[in-house]
């Protein structure tokens, strides 16, 4: 197949990728092209503003998540509906696991799909010093697979000596520089916490972004470079499928407080023969009608935790349900809702569902922060003993209960500990779960909300 791609990275997080990678993305819906955007990496943000505020379809490429071959296929399923795919990279372009291993690093995804990229160099306080910058990206590892650099935060006045300087020198193409755009700067609230009134303001503002880099950089010579893409082959991967007409319909949460979801599991769970039932907890009273499983996602419900507790009656359900035993997967912000209590992010503490007895807190950083290799304890909802899956954590509220019933590892390095309350019908947790790192995850989950439907009545707990 033909599938046009590229892929910005740059040389440390910091470096303006972000903002030139959304700048160029509306540049390119604003001329007609059918775009698909992906992040490498776990990170739910990226992809969520570049659906809701830029419009085009976003996923997630992540190496430590999937092999090689199902990452091309997660690529190539969602390239192929596109005319061109810009891949955002993490971090720095070779960092990777542990950060001792260019494994899941951005120049393993590139690697992977074998795709162009374009290096955003920061380069505030450099002249000629960013040609061995450059140059030591491009000779650490054959082939770099660095094919083009744009120069940020670089005066127009000085742009282009330095192009004429790192085009003497290296086998690489300057496609051109970023002014100093403060007013035009992305904050990271913009990124995490898109509220629809925000939407238009910051779509006014990507135009704007997407005209100065239609003036200081050469987006005919960037598309040429995607399309010199090597021709891309994937396989699909075979799936088990849910037998019988009935679906399984599965309620999942998705509002302002829940929203971080990995598309590709719920295209997997639909896959399997799955309905999703989309619900909000902030605003609906009761859960949907006749479901048979429940997906409390991950979001920001402590920053919705006066609206979440306010709503009674949806407290009652979840709670009736789940301790009922309605199958329910419930990662890091719906965990937190299943607390007995949540302290919101003003301070005040919230009764929430109360299927987890304990109280989840604010601590003022990162807790077990990063990717994590789980297995199963006892068997479970989403596993069986010893059976392993593959996730991340990134939260900074903590639970006086975090469970037990699976344990985590950082891969490449000595840190462990045991996480999530895992039961034949629950698995509530702080890690965030990627199916396609093990299928099984998914697959269990339908079978249990198959065989085990239950519309629970109840009584709820009280307090609830």
């Amino acid at each position: 197949m033909r599938l046009p791609r590229i892929m910005l990275a740059a040389p440390a997080s910091g470096s303006g990728k972000t903002l030139i990678t959304c700048g160029i993305l509306q540049a390119l819906v604003n001329r007609g092209f059918r775009v698909a955007s992906f992040k490498c990496g776990p990170d739910y943000i990226d992809p969520m503003f570049h659906s809701r505020v830029i419009g085009v379809k976003s996923g997630n490429l992540d190496t430590f998540f999937t092999d090689k071959a199902t990452t091309r296929y997660l690529f190539g399923r969602s390239a192929a509906e596109a005319e061109i795919s810009v891949v955002e990279g993490v971090m720095g372009y070779y960092d990777g696991l542990g950060g001792i291993s260019e494994e899941a690093s951005s120049s393993d995804v590139a690697a992977a799909l074998n795709m162009p990229v374009v290096l955003v160099v920061n380069c505030r306080g450099m002249s000629i010093s960013v040609v061995p910058l450059i140059k030591g990206f491009l000779e650490y590892q054959t082939p770099s697979r660095i094919k083009g650099v744009i120069l940020n935060q670089m005066p127009k006045s000085l742009y282009a000596d330095m192009k004429a300087q790192i085009e003497r020198w290296l086998p690489v193409k300057v496609l051109g520089y970023v002014p100093k755009v403060d007013d035009l700067v992305l904050e990271s609230r913009h990124l995490g916490l898109v509220l629809p009134g925000e939407i238009e303001s910051l779509k006014e503002k990507l135009n704007r972004l997407a005209a100065v880099l239609e003036e200081s950089i050469d987006l005919d010579a960037f598309l040429a470079l995607a399309y010199e893409a090597p021709d891309f082959t994937y396989e699909t991967p075979e799936l088990p499928k849910l037998s019988g007409e009935k679906k399984v319909r599965i309620g999942v949460a998705e509002d302002d407080a829940f929203c971080f979801t990995y598309r590709d599991n719920f295209q997997m769970l639909k896959d399997m023969g799955a309905e999703l039932v989309p619900f909000s907890p902030i605003k609906d009273e009761k859960l949907p009608k006749g479901i048979d499983g429940l997906i409390l996602s991950g979001g920001y419900p402590e920053l919705h935790a006066k609206a979440l507790s306010e709503n009674a009656s949806m407290r009652r359900a979840i709670h009736d349900a789940v301790v009922a035993g309605l199958p329910c997967i419930a990662e890091c912000g719906g965990f937190l809702y299943l607390h007995r209590i949540l302290e919101g992010s003003d301070g005040v503490e919230y009764p929430m569902a109360d299927v987890i007895g304990a109280r989840a807190y604010r601590t003022d950083r990162l807790s077990r922060f990063g990717y994590i290799e789980l297995e199963a304890k006892q068997d479970q909802l989403i596993l069986k003993e010893g059976e392993k899956g593959r996730g991340h954590e990134f939260h900074y509220w903590e639970s006086e209960d975090c469970g037990d019933a699976i344990h985590a590892k950082k891969p490449l390095r000595k840190r462990n500990w045991d996480c999530v309350h895992g039961t034949p019908t629950l698995y509530a947790g702080f890690p965030h779960l990627f199916f396609y790192s093990n299928p099984a995850m998914a697959w269990n989950f339908l079978q249990k909300c198959s065989n085990d439907s239950i519309q629970p009545e109840a009584p709820a707990a009280e307090g609830v």
